[in-house]
C-alpha cells in the first residue's frame, strides 16, 4: 500500500466525516432510484393532464364554432357565446401589460443596478419574495377596498380598471423577480468596460445591459400575464359580472365600465347544474387554452428573435 492510500485509509478511518459513505457503487445506484423517481412523478404529472386535456376537449370540442365566439351570454345554453368574456380577458390583458410592465422593470432595473446594499432594501426585496407567493384572492381583497371603493371616483368602483389595477398587483412581484435575474445574468465585465469608457450607468444599463436582459424579461413577463388571465378569485372579489351582454367602449370611459373575463364565465357555467352549459365550460376552456398557448408562444418568439439580433 502506497503512502497516499495509507493516509486515504487513516482519515476515513478516523472518522473525519461519519455521514460520507465512500462507497461509490452505492451512490451511483442511490442516483438511479432518484432519476427513476423523477421520471416516475414527472410521466404521472403529464398523464393526469393528459386525461384532463382529454376530457375537456371530448366535452368542448362539439360547441366549438363561430356563433359560440361571437354571440353574447345567454340563459339559454345552446345559444350562449363568449364574446364579452374573450373581449373582457383582451382588455385586461392590454390593460395590466400597460401598467404592470413599466412598473415591475422600472423596480426592477433600480433595485438591481442603483440600489445600495443596506437594511432598507433588504427588507424590500424580502417583502417582494413574500408577494409573489401570497394567495391571489388576497391581492382580490386589496383591489376591493382600493381601488373599487377608496378610488372609486377615478375607477367607478367595480371596472375594468379596477380589475386590471388589482391583476397588476398580482404579477408584479413576478415581473420585478423576472427583470432582476435577467439583469444579473450580465456579465459584470459589460458595465466595467462602459464605466471605462465613460458612460454613466443609465447609458450603460439603456444601450448595453437592457437589451441583452430583455429576452429574458420579456419572457416572464409574458408568463405573468398568462397567469393573470387564468386567475377567478380576485376578480370575484371586485364584483366581475358573470353575465353581461354588451361590449365595453374602445374609449377611456370603456375602462369604467362593467366586465367579465373568461376564467369567471367558465366558473358561472361550471356551477350550474345543466350539462349542456358544462359543455360550454368545457368550450370555454379550450379558448382560454389556445390563449395561453398564443401568448406562451409569442414569448418563446421574441426571446428567440432579441437573442438572434444580439
Amino acid at each position: 500500500m502506497t503512502k497516499s492510500n495509507t493516509e486515504f485509509t487513516n482519515l476515513s478511518d478516523s472518522g473525519a466525516n461519519p455521514n460520507f459513505d465512500l462507497s461509490i457503487n452505492k451512490r451511483y445506484n442511490l442516483d438511479k432510484v432518484f432519476a427513476i423517481a423523477t421520471w416516475v412523478a414527472t410521466l404521472f404529472a403529464l398523464l393526469v393532464l393528459a386525461i384532463l386535456l382529454v376530457d375537456v376537449l371530448t366535452d368542448g370540442v362539439g360547441r366549438l364554432n363561430w356563433s359560440f365566439l361571437t354571440n353574447f351570454s345567454s340563459r339559454r345554453a345552446s345559444s350562449s357565446g363568449i364574446l364579452a368574456p374573450l373581449v373582457g380577458t383582451i382588455w385586461l390583458l392590454v390593460i395590466t401589460a400597460l401598467i404592470s410592465f413599466p412598473l415591475g422593470v422600472g423596480a426592477g432595473i433600480f433595485l438591481e443596478e442603483y440600489a445600495q446594499d443596506n437594511w432598507f432594501t433588504r427588507l424590500i426585496e424580502i417583502n417582494i419574495a413574500n408577494l409573489a407567493a401570497v394567495p391571489s384572492i388576497i391581492y382580490g381583497l386589496l383591489g376591493l377596498q382600493i381601488f373599487v371603493r377608496v378610488m372609486e371616483p377615478i375607477t367607478r368602483g367595480r371596472s375594468i380598471l379596477a380589475g386590471a389595477l388589482t391583476l397588476s398587483l398580482l404579477i408584479l412581484p413576478i415581473i420585478i423577480i423576472t427583470t432582476r435575474e435577467s439583469l444579473r445574468a450580465v456579465p459584470d465585465s459589460l458595465r466595467q468596460a462602459g464605466f471605462a469608457l465613460g458612460a454613466n450607468r443609465w447609458q450603460i444599463i439603456r444601450e448595453q445591459i437592457f437589451p441583452i436582459a430583455l429576452p429574458g424579461i420579456l419572457t416572464g413577463t409574458i408568463l405573468a400575464l398568462s397567469r393573470a388571465i387564468g386567475e377567478t378569485a380576485p376578480l370575484i372579489v371586485i364584483g366581475a359580472v358573470g353575465f353581461i351582454t354588451f361590449l365595453p367602449q374602445l374609449s377611456p370611459q370603456g375602462l369604467q365600465s362593467s366586465f367579465t373575463a373568461l376564467p369567471i364565465q367558465i366558473f358561472d357555467w361550471v356551477s350550474r347544474p345543466q350539462v349542456e352549459f358544462h359543455q360550454n365550460a368545457a368550450a370555454g376552456i379550450i379558448v382560454l387554452m389556445l390563449v395561453l398557448l398564443l401568448m406562451n408562444s409569442t414569448a418563446i418568439f421574441l426571446r428567440n428573435k432579441f437573442q438572434q439580433s444580439r
